[in-house]
């Protein structure tokens, strides 16, 4: 958030159709990085060939693999301003769109994001399934001023597959937990045999050393230097974001009041009730 720019953000969603799926499975390393690589490619190659932007953009890139219901359905989102540096002349631009137009159009992002992602396929040597879909989904929509967008993506990175406190019950080796219904909107519960609730989580768990969150041009980490000419240049101060984000409340020991440190989070057993209890937290000073 440090590294916010005074222009319109966007997140920009590439998903990998269900074809091709469980070459994801067999071959996470190679098609997990290629996902990433190839949205990276094509919003760089739509920036370069904008009238208002012709220069290189940047772009914070987090892979997500599951769905609310714990599904296998690699995506990645991108979190992108309207902007771009023009290297050759030094120059920087921000795209001004129209109230109801877009950044690019979803329909030719998915189009070139297709034909890259299938051309990296068969470079890296595998085989593509037999047949897969000519219209594949690209998602590209305004978030403002990134802020809400960055901590929402934030938060998938540490908190795991599923949060603990949607986990409401545990027992006698049925597992139940609820999520949200994209569609509807409505918390809903789904219950599972413990062994296959494993089995959804671990399907998600990416290969060893693989970074499941990057950053793209002007906004890589080696362009600190940069960033920081342009929020002198540009009069803009990056750490007034952020300051809407409330902090965790502190836990004080119940003793002597000084504050203390989650050391461990476990779940009470068993849940009884329609409402799950919060979780036991043993903490120290």
């Amino acid at each position: 958030m440090h590294r916010l720019v005074p222009a319109e953000y966007f997140l920009i969603t590439f998903t990998l159709p269900a074809e091709l799926r469980p070459l994801a499975r067999a071959e996470p390393s190679v098609v997990y990085d290629l996902i990433m690589r190839c949205s990276w490619e094509t919003v760089r190659t739509f920036s370069h060939n904008d009238k208002q932007l012709r220069g290189t953009p940047g772009a914070i890139a987090v892979l997500h693999t599951h769905t609310r219901q714990l599904g296998f359905h690699p995506h990645v989102h991108l979190v992108m301003p309207a902007a771009a540096i023009d290297s050759a002349q030094k120059k920087w631009r921000c795209k001004r769109r129209k109230k109801g137009s877009y950044l690019f159009n979803h329909t030719a992002l998915a189009k070139v994001f297709r034909a890259k992602m299938l051309a990296a396929i068969e470079t890296a040597g595998l085989r593509l399934p037999d047949s897969y879909p000519k219209a594949w989904v690209v998602d590209c929509k305004s978030v403002g001023s990134g802020e809400k967008a960055l901590v929402y993506l934030g938060r998938y990175l540490y908190r795991g597959v599923i949060s603990e406190k949607n986990i409401v019950a545990c027992d006698d080796g049925q597992v139940t937990f609820r999520f949200t219904n994209a569609k509807t909107g409505k918390v809903e519960r789904r219950t599972l045999p413990g062994a296959k609730f494993l089995w959804l989580i671990l399907q998600h768990v990416l290969p060893k050393g693989f970074r499941r969150a990057r950053n793209f041009g002007f906004l890589h980490p080696n362009c600190k230097r940069l960033i920081a000419l342009l929020h002198l240049l540009l009069k803009f101060n990056p750490y007034q974001a952020g300051a809407w984000v409330k902090q965790r409340a502190p836990i004080v020991c119940p003793c002597c009041g000084a504050e203390m440190t989650i050391v461990k989070t476990r779940i009470r057993m068993p849940f009884l009730g329609a409402t799950p209890p919060t979780p036991a937290v043993e903490g120290a000073h």
